[in-house]
C-alpha cells in the first residue's frame, strides 16, 4: 500500500542546523531523514531509513551475485583479539574500549578482520574448505575526536564489511580472482546507486595489507585529495599518488660561501621566510624519522647496540637508525613513500617510520625545527633521504636556506656536494627518491608528458589484499595438498553505508538551492503525489495511481497533509524526491496531471501529461535519473 505522509515522521525545517558544514549534513536534516542525538550520533528517521535500507540492498544483491555469504557478527569483540594482531596500538584512541562487569575489556569493533579470521580458523581446516567469502552489514564504531559532516565522520555508523579466504594467490579461487571479482561488484553497486565515482589507488592503513584501491565519489567538499593524470589512464589519493621522472643533481659545485644566519624563534618554514624575505622553493625542510623493526625484543637489541657510539661516531646499525627526510620547502613528506624507499633501498626488515619523539631528539642532539641535512654528515645512525625537486641546485639570491643544526640559526647557500656527499663515506649514503605528497602539475607517472590534477573526494569503498596478516596472527591455518599447515591468504572489502547516501547529496548534481536531489535508486521514495486538497475525485485520483505505479515497481508517498501546495512543493523539492505529481480539480477536470522531474530534466515546471498515460511516462522517466 502506498505511505501516506500525516502517517509517517518526516519533520521538514526550513532552517540550517548551527552545527552544520557540508551540504550532506545540512539537508539531510533539514529534510527530516536524520536527527542528531549527539556529538557524531544520530537517529534516521523514517525516510533516512528508507534510502539507507535501498542502498543496502543494492550492496547485497552484488555480494550475493558473486558468491558471498552473509554473516552477522557480534559488535563487541575480546580486546585480546586486537592485541594479537597489534591493532589495539595502531588505531590508539579511535577504538571504543569498554569494560563489562569483571574488568574484563571490549572492544567496539570499527572492523571485524579479527573476529572474521578467528571464525575462519574455528571452521575452516582443509584446502577443500576454500575459497570462501563471508560478509556482513554491520554497526560500526570509532571514537572520533572530533565527528564531523554529520554522517561522513559519525562515531556509529553502518558498514559492509566483507573477507576472503584462501590457499593461494594466483588462479582459480586464489585471492586475486576474488579482488577482481569485488572490484567488479563495487562498479556495479555504485553505478546501480547512481553515483559518479573513480577508483583510485591507496594505502591500506591500519587495516593493512599489500594492495588496495579506493572508490571515491568525486565532489568539492570531500576529504580525500585525489590525483588524477590528464591522460585518463590514472588516479590515485594523496597518500598513494607517484609522481613521474624528475631529475636531480647533488653534484653542482657552489656558487657562494655558506653562510650562517641568526634567526630567533623561527622554527617553522613561513617563519624564516618571513624574516628573511625569501619564499617556500628557496628552502629545505628537513624533517627527522626513525626507522625500525616492529617487534620490542628487536627494538631492546639495536638501543643496546647503539649505547656503543658517541655522537662523534658514524656508525649505520641496519635495523635500527634515523633518517633525514629532506624536501623542498613547499613541499610535505609522505611517511608511507618514505616507509616504501627505506624497505627497498635501505633494509626491507624495516617495519615502520615515524617522526622523532622530542625526548629522543634532545638525547641525539638533533635541534628539531633547525636540522639541516648536513647533520647527516656528523650524526650516528643516520641515513639521508632527498626527495628530487630538493636534490638540486637553488641559483636563486639565497640558494638554498636550511636549518644550521644549533637552535635559533639557519644556513644559507646550502651545498649539496660541499656540505654532505663530499663528506660522506660511501655515495649510497644520501638516497634520493619521491618522498613527498603529489601535487598538481607534477608529472604523471604513467604517461610522459601528461600532469596530474587535483581533486577531491568522498571515500564511498576500500579493497585489499590482506594477504597472511591476520591468519599468521591468529593461527587460521589450512593443510594444503601436501597435508602442510598454511596460513589462508585473506582479501578485505568494506563500503560505508552511510557514505553512499551523504556523497549521493554531495556531488555536484546531487543538491540545489531547493534541497536534495536523489538518484531514483536510494530516493526515500520514487514518487510523490501531491494533491492540491486530497479530498473527493481528487484523492480518488491519487489513490488509484499511487497503487497503479505501486503495482509497476515504484514506491509512492502521497503527501496528503491539509497545507498550501506552496508548502508541500517546497518539502518535495527540499526532500528530493526524483518525480513529483501535481493533482487538482482543474487538470483532473481535463484528464490531466503535471508532472515534473526533481533534476529539471522535463523543464523547470514539468509539463502537463493524460492522466491515463502517467504510469507509463513516469515509468520511463525514473529510468533515466
Amino acid at each position: 500500500m502506498p505511505t501516506k505522509w500525516t502517517n509517517s515522521l518526516i519533520p521538514t525545517s526550513r532552517q540550517d542546523p548551527s552545527d552544520a558544514e557540508v551540504p550532506s549534513h545540512k539537508l539531510m536534516i533539514r529534510a527530516g531523514l536524520i536527527r542528531k542525538l549527539g556529538s557524531g550520533i544520530y537517529d534516521y528517521l523514517p525516510l533516512g531509513l528508507r534510502s539507507l535500507r535501498k542502498a543496502m540492498e543494492i550492496v547485497r544483491r552484488e555480494m550475493d551475485a558473486i558468491g558471498s555469504a552473509e554473516v552477522l557478527l557480534p559488535s563487541l569483540q575480546p580486546i585480546e583479539l586486537w592485541e594479537k594482531t597489534q591493532r589495539r596500538d595502531a588505531y590508539g584512541q579511535n577504538l571504543f574500549v569498554v569494560k563489562d562487569r569483571h574488568g574484563r575489556e571490549q572492544a567496539l569493533g570499527p572492523t571485524h578482520e579479527e573476529v572474521i579470521t578467528e571464525l575462519a580458523a574455528a571452521y575452516f581446516s582443509s584446502y577443500k574448505d576454500l575459497p570462501k567469502t563471508l560478509y556482513q552489514i554491520q554497526t560500526k564504531f570509532r571514537d572520533e575526536f572530533r565527528p564531523r559532516f554529520g554522517v561522513l565522520r559519525s562515531r556509529e555508523f553502518q558498514m559492509k564489511d566483507a573477507y576472503s579466504f584462501h590457499t593461494k594467490l594466483e588462479g582459480e579461487g586464489g585471492l586475486n580472482e576474488a579482488y577482481d571479482k569485488h572490484y567488479a561488484a563495487y562498479c556495479n553497486i555504485f553505478k546501480a546507486c547512481g553515483l559518479p565515482y573513480l577508483v583510485v589507488e591507496a594505502e591500506a592503513g591500519p587495516i593493512g595489507g599489500n594492495a588496495s584501491h579506493e572508490f571515491m565519489a568525486p565532489s568539492p567538499t570531500g576529504e580525500d585529495i585525489i590525483l588524477q593524470s590528464s591522460s585518463g589512464n590514472y588516479a590515485a589519493n594523496i597518500e598513494k599518488a607517484e609522481i613521474g621522472p624528475r631529475e636531480y643533481d647533488l653534484s653542482a659545485e657552489p656558487t657562494a660561501p655558506l653562510e650562517n644566519i641568526h634567526t630567533p624563534n623561527c622554527p617553522g618554514i613561513t617563519d624564516v621566510v618571513a624574516k628573511l624575505g625569501i619564499t617556500e622553493l628557496d628552502m629545505l625542510k628537513t624533517l627527522v624519522f626513525e626507522a625500525s623493526l616492529k617487534t620490542d625484543e628487536d627494538l631492546e637489541q639495536e638501543h643496546a647496540y647503539e649505547a656503543q657510539y658517541t655522537p662523534g661516531a658514524r656508525e649505520f646499525v641496519p635495523e635500527r637508525f634515523f633518517i633525514i627526510a629532506v624536501v623542498r620547502g613547499d613541499h610535505e613528506v609522505n611517511e608511507a613513500k618514505l616507509l616504501q624507499t627505506v624497505k627497498e633501498k635501505i633494509n626491507p626488515r624495516i617495519e615502520a617510520v615515524a617522526l622523532i619523539e622530542e625526548h629522543e631528539a634532545v638525547r641525539h642532539d638533533f635541534a628539531i625545527g633547525y636540522v639541516g641535512p648536513q647533520i647527516g654528515a656528523t650524526a650516528p645512525l643516520t641515513r639521508v633521504i632527498v626527495d628530487f625537486d630538493a636534490a638540486q641546485p637553488n641559483t636563486s639570491p639565497s640558494g638554498w636556506v636550511t636549518g644550521a643544526n644549533k637552535k635559533d640559526c639557519h644556513v644559507k647557500h646550502f651545498n649539496w656536494k660541499r656540505d654532505l656527499t663530499s663528506k660522506l663515506r660511501s655515495d649510497d649514503a644520501v638516497v634520493v627518491s619521491d618522498i613527498r605528497n603529489a601535487m598538481a602539475g607534477d608529472p604523471s607517472p604513467r604517461e610522459e608528458g601528461h600532469t596530474l590534477s587535483e581533486t577531491r573526494g568522498i571515500e564511498l569503498g576500500h579493497i585489499f589484499k590482506l594477504g597472511t596478516k591476520y591468519s599468521e596472527a591468529l593461527s587460521a591455518t589450512v593443510t594444503d595438498e601436501n597435508n602442510n599447515a598454511v596460513p589462508m591468504f585473506m582479501g578485505c572489502y568494506g563500503i560505508g553505508v552511510n557514505r553512499i547516501l551523504a556523497a549521493a547529496i554531495e556531488c555536484n548534481q546531487g543538491h540545489d538551492d531547493n534541497g536534495i536531489i536523489w538518484p531514483a535508486a536510494i530516493a526515500p521514495f520514487q514518487v510523490v503525489i501531491t494533491p492540491i486538497k486530497y479530498a473527493g475525485e481528487v484523492a480518488e485520483a491519487v489513490d488509484k495511481l499511487a497503487i497503479d505505479l505501486e503495482a509497476s515497481g515504484h514506491d509512492v508517498l502521497i503527501d496528503d497533509r491539509k497545507e498550501r501546495p506552496g508548502v508541500k512543493f517546497k518539502d518535495a523539492d527540499l526532500i528530493g524526491f526524483p518525480i513529483r505529481v501535481v493533482i487538482g480539480d482543474k487538470g483532473l477536470a481535463n484528464g490531466e496531471i503535471e508532472v515534473k522531474a526533481r533534476n529539471g530534466s522535463n523543464g523547470d515546471r514539468g509539463e502537463n501529461i493524460a492522466l491515463d498515460t502517467a504510469v507509463a511516462k513516469i515509468s520511463e522517466m525514473l529510468k533515466s535519473i
